[in-house]
């Protein structure tokens, strides 16, 4: 799969439907950096008029998550990956359309080339920020990957 916005929403509906259906989209991928919105509705809110926690961190996974892939496929080997921790800060109520970028997708590529060149598994961590329409910051999501070669 050629990796953009579009397949990766393709992706969504097929392989997270929960996600998708919560409204959770890709906006933008670059080896850099992951761009994807969710908008607060009815279907992703929790009682307090504001979006459910779990759709924040589905959104911000995926902004992560998005950039591993992308690399492992770049790599050209067949690499496992798993989050092996998060953590999450909420600062702000979380309505309206929310936007989480990662712009740590040079770190995945420089861990991925280490665990193919040493053949052991590596963790690191990639935060992603979730802003607002006003820019203001609603969370800060931080996911520890765990990446290593699978035996041929």
């Amino acid at each position: 799969m050629k990796f953009s916005a579009s397949n990766l929403n393709k992706f969504l509906f097929f392989k997270l439907p929960s996600a998708y259906f919560c409204g959770v989209r890709v906006k933008q991928i670059e080896d850099a950096t992951c761009v994807v919105e969710v908008k607060h509705r009815w279907i992703n809110q929790n009682p307090f008029n504001s979006m459910y926690f779990a759709v924040q961190a589905m959104a911000a996974e995926l902004s992560t998550g998005a950039l591993v892939m992308n690399h492992i496929q770049n790599s050209g080997k067949k690499i496992s990956m798993l989050v092996a921790n998060n953590k999450s800060n909420f600062s702000k109520k979380a309505t309206g359309r929310i936007t989480f970028v990662c712009a740590d997708g040079l770190l995945a590529a420089k861990t991925i080339q280490e665990a193919v060149e040493t053949g052991e598994g590596q963790t690191f961590w990639m935060k992603s920020i979730g802003t607002n329409e006003k820019g203001e910051q609603v969370s800060e999501m931080n996911f520890e990957w765990s990446v290593r070669t699978k035996l041929s």
